[in-house]
């Protein structure tokens, strides 16, 4: 790798981002940039900010002329306060994903993460459908974006099972992660005995979201053959992965899709959504099954998965050759220290 040289950077980030009950895909790439750019000699300086005021009290303290990095999320709820430091720091919004894409997003998030993108010196996006979204809504010019990828773990290769009936579903138990159409999903598939499925997130995003599901699984009559395992540790996660034949990707929107290319890192086949940009995360290869995030099309897709060994042999095949093409969190890392580099 060749590593940037480091300086200081402020890296303003959300609440919870250690918090092991509120695992996401946004808190973990920023944990793994924060480390990976003080192994390469950045001075990472990581401040937790939540309210729009403690966003405007952490510029505040920023020296003048300094790099302060800002996850989107932080950014998007503190407009203000980015456009008010835009000219005397170097700014950079670090966009996991842009809010327009929820289905139900608030009005004024979306404005305001519009007017912090627009105040940023840099954006960095973590999937070339994010980028091509910026650019689409002329929000942001291309030549200020970099792309980042999300690194893949390289792990044990996933045994699975005989049958191919050992289902995983990992990501914040939320709508746009789309569990609920799963679960729809799974019920048609009642007169497959042998099936399990095992659903790996956070359920403190959207209490409300995660009861419900939970009682559609009991109504439906399913609940012996779903595990709701919550948040899990990483020994835990791991065998997770390596007990499962199949990761089930429901989700109504993604930028990029962590725990697919988790899956694949691991030679593990993937069914998901035809949306954001899950296709491109699988491009590399044909080791996936897309559909459209709907219960009848997924339900379909499972059971073709099910019921045909030829199919199981070789996108099994394609994702044990997908593996080597997956980015490295030492690849991310770069990509975000070039680009803070290139503004000192």
């Amino acid at each position: 790798m060749n590593a940037v040289p480091g300086g200081a950077v402020y890296f303003l980030v959300p609440e919870g981002v250690d918090d092991p009950l509120r695992v996401s895909g946004g808190n973990v790439f920023d944990r793994r940039v924060a480390a990976g750019l003080s192994a390469i000699g950045w001075d990472v300086r990581e401040i937790v900010a939540g309210s729009a005021e403690s966003v405007m009290q952490a510029l505040a303290d920023v020296p003048d002329g300094a790099i302060a990095l800002i996850d989107g999320l932080v950014a998007g709820r503190a407009s203000a306060a980015i456009e008010g430091s835009a000219e005397r720091l170097r700014i950079v919004v670090l966009a996991h994903m842009i809010s327009a894409a929820f289905p139900e997003a608030d009005p004024h998030l979306i404005e305001g993460e519009h007017r912090a993108l627009r105040a940023a010196a840099r954006v960095i996006v973590t999937s070339s459908w994010t980028r091509d979204e910026l650019v689409g809504r002329e929000l942001i010019p291309p030549e200020q974006i970099t792309i980042a990828l999300p690194g893949a773990d390289r792990a044990e290769v996933g045994a699975g099972t005989r049958g191919g009936c050992a289902l995983l579903c990992v990501g914040v138990v939320a709508p746009h992660k789309g569990q609920d159409i799963l679960i729809e999903a799974l019920a048609g598939l009642r007169a497959t005995p042998t099936w399990r499925c095992t659903i790996v997130g956070s359920a403190a995003a959207d209490p409300t979201f995660a009861a419900q599901l939970a009682e559609r699984v009991d109504d439906l009559g399913i609940a012996d053959r779903i595990t709701m395992a919550g948040v899990l540790g990483a020994s835990d996660l791991d065998a997770a992965y390596r007990g499962t034949d199949l990761l089930v990707a429901p989700s109504r929107t993604e930028s990029y899709g962590m725990a697919i290319a988790d899956a694949l890192g691991r030679g593990i086949p993937v069914v998901a959504s035809r949306v954001g940009g899950i296709p491109l995360t699988v491009a590399p290869g044909r080791s996936a099954v897309l559909v459209p995030p709907e219960p009848w099309a997924l339900s379909r897709a499972l059971d073709r998965w099910m019921l045909d060994a030829g199919l199981r042999t070789r996108l099994k095949d394609e994702a044990l050759a997908a593996r080597d093409s997956l980015p490295r969190w030492s690849d991310t890392v770069e990509r975000v220290a070039e680009t803070l580099g290139g503004l000192r």
